[in-house]
């Protein structure tokens, strides 16, 4: 019995792929081991144990106790991020557009060369920082009472929701930036061109034309600055000594103080739900983009 050539051939040709294969597998392994134990483990044992009591039975204990204790908490970090986000998105945008559409070359070069910086500033010496800059006594107040713009009895601090705001748009502004202004570079420049032929102001080719395309640059670093500013300790440790404060402070609390991980991890369980909604709408408007493009 005689095996023809097509057969012969498609034999080989999984023999030929097997060491592919596997040597595929061997460069990937390392990073799916890292995301296994670094992330999805942690991850699924924090989910667990929020719903599992001391004796190991499942209850919503922790959950319910999590609304009822750290409720205002909760909200306060949701207006706190919301409310820096907002600052963050008009702020970027304004920096941004000056970068792409901006008329004057060395306030450009200045601009670009300045923006950057907070980049590399750890969070808790961001935190240091804001606490010597918006405090009673700090930088901002004693330079507007020396300058005579306010009376020193009206100084007053800024070691609340208003500092947070101010400290985690300041360090996240650069990075949203980045991601946007290359975005806006990448814009086919005879758009803008056309537009301002038409008789458009840099302004109008900023909101019509450039940001539009580079939205979802836009969406992802509003994400990414989220996901930053609900994981962050040092910050709402540092400039906030009362409450309501962040939720990881208080997660933070509830550990050292009292050894209750149940409870820390049902708040963990609210910022999970909190960045996957915001990311499922990101994908949402993305799907829907592509397909009316």
């Amino acid at each position: 019995m005689t095996t023809s050539s097509s057969q012969v051939h498609s034999l080989a040709v999984p023999n030929r792929r097997l060491p592919r294969i596997s040597l595929g597998m061997l460069l990937v392994l390392p990073a799916l081991t890292a995301i296994l134990l670094l992330y999805a483990l942690p991850l699924a044992r924090s989910l667990v144990t929020a719903f599992r009591d001391s004796s190991g039975a499942w209850t919503t204990d922790h959950v319910v106790r999590a609304f009822s204790l750290y409720g205002r908490d909760m909200l306060f970090s949701v207006g706190v991020v919301s409310v820096s986000l907002a600052l963050i998105a008009a702020i970027s945008i304004a920096i941004s557009g000056y970068l792409v559409l901006g008329a004057t070359p060395w306030a450009v070069r200045l601009l670009r060369w300045l923006y950057r910086w907070p980049l590399f500033i750890p969070f808790v010496v961001t935190g240091q920082i804001a606490r010597s800059f918006l405090a009673t006594n700090g930088m901002m107040n004693n330079v507007l009472v020396e300058t005579g713009l306010m009376a020193s009895s009206s100084a007053q601090s800024f070691l609340d929701w208003r500092g947070l705001v101010l400290t985690f748009a300041w360090k996240q502004v650069p990075f949203v930036t980045l991601l946007l202004a290359g975005a806006m570079a990448a814009v086919d420049r005879s758009h803008i061109e056309a537009a301002r032929n038409a008789g458009a102001n840099r302004l109008r080719c900023l909101f019509e034309i450039v940001l539009p395309q580079a939205a979802p640059s836009l969406w992802v670093g509003l994400i990414l600055s989220l996901v930053a500013m609900l994981s962050v300790l040092s910050v709402p440790m540092m400039l906030i000594s009362g409450n309501p404060t962040m939720m990881t402070a208080m997660m933070a609390h509830r550990i050292t103080y009292y050894g209750d991980y149940g409870i820390a991890n049902a708040l963990g369980l609210f910022s999970y739900a909190l960045t996957a909604v915001t990311a499922w709408v990101y994908l949402r408007l993305t799907l829907r983009r592509e397909a009316t493009a």
